[in-house]
């Protein structure tokens, strides 16, 4: 268990994850939180990482700072998402290591999971056939980081834990009209809509995609729990274990904002993979299971848009 005045390192607080983190540890009582800007530390340069990690020693790391995107970003800049989530992930957990940290815990992504893993996903099925390859570059980068924390707790008993969140979304989310994912660009696409009168909004694919989302608020909570009550090699997934289609998610957006149009579908776009949910069994058994229903989680992001303007622009 975590001391209430350890010195923990939150890498990444200012986007979605990391900041939510924050907010929960904060909420539970723990008083001794570093964290750092981008413009402080630079993740990627490891000179800078290690005199970081020389001279503040933290006991405990959430490392939850990445490069992300949607399926555009992803597919385009391929080398950009492996690089840079490879280099600073390495670097953050080498340093750990070498500083004596406690316990760090890994954040990765469910497209770690082979495209055509069996549904829901356990935690057992990764690296059992090919990825989706539209995030590819991005899933190679997370699975080195999950079994670079295994391999240390092999080789130097380490106790190093990483947690799999499946689609998340709210507070601090990404509302870029390129570089977001389907709930906050959704959110985005039918606020200005509404604002414009637009008869119609056009989205990608036909709608048949099923999805699972996760509000970032329960994914904090669940990280929180595992840093003080899980230890093992195989990573633990984050997720609902609900899942509904692109369609309908869009409609149910659409509702909550309150954009009364049309919506169409360009078939001519992609799909993405056909159906990604998460076995959220093992989170059960440890004792966890999320509170957040969509809906609600939908409004509280729409709040958080509306004012967040800044974060809108980027």
């Amino acid at each position: 268990m975590m001391e209430k005045d350890a010195k923990i390192y939150v890498a990444g607080h200012r986007g979605m994850v990391g900041s939510a983190i924050v907010r929960e540890l904060q909420r539970q009582g723990y008083t001794n939180l570093i964290t750092r800007t981008h413009k402080e530390l630079d993740l990627t340069r490891q000179d800078q990482v290690e005199k970081f990690f020389a001279e503040e020693k933290p006991e405990y790391v959430f490392l939850a700072a990445a490069k992300v995107g949607g399926i555009m970003g992803n597919a385009t800049a391929k080398a950009d998402f492996m690089y840079e989530n490879m280099i600073l992930e390495m670097n953050v957990i080498h340093a750990a290591w070498k500083n004596g940290c406690k316990k760090l815990e890994f954040l990765g992504s469910s497209c770690i999971y082979p495209r055509m893993a069996p549904q829901p996903m356990p935690e057992s099925c990764l690296l059992t056939s090919s990825l989706e390859q539209t995030n590819e570059a991005y899933a190679l980068a997370k699975i080195s980081g999950l079994k670079y924390c295994e391999y240390l707790n092999g080789q130097y008993g380490t106790d190093y834990i990483s947690v799999m969140p499946t689609n998340l979304y709210g507070p601090n989310d990404n509302y870029h009209p390129e570089h977001s994912h389907v709930l906050p660009a959704l959110i985005r696409r039918f606020h200005e809509a509404k604002l414009a009168g637009k008869d119609t909004v056009t989205c990608w694919g036909d709608g048949s995609p099923l999805r699972e989302f996760l509000y970032v608020d329960d994914l904090a909570n669940l990280c929180v729990f595992l840093m003080n009550h899980y230890s093992g090699n195989e990573t633990v997934n984050a997720g609902t274990g609900k899942e509904l289609t692109i369609k309908a998610l869009t409609e149910l957006v659409a509702k909550v904002v309150g954009y009364t149009g049309k919506i169409e579908w360009d078939t001519t776009k992609p799909n993405g993979t056909p159906r990604k949910l998460l076995d959220v069994s093992k989170a059960k058994k440890l004792g966890w299971t999320y509170k957040t229903e969509l809906e609600d989680g939908i409004r509280l992001a729409y709040e958080d848009f509306l004012h967040n303007p800044m974060r809108a622009e980027r």
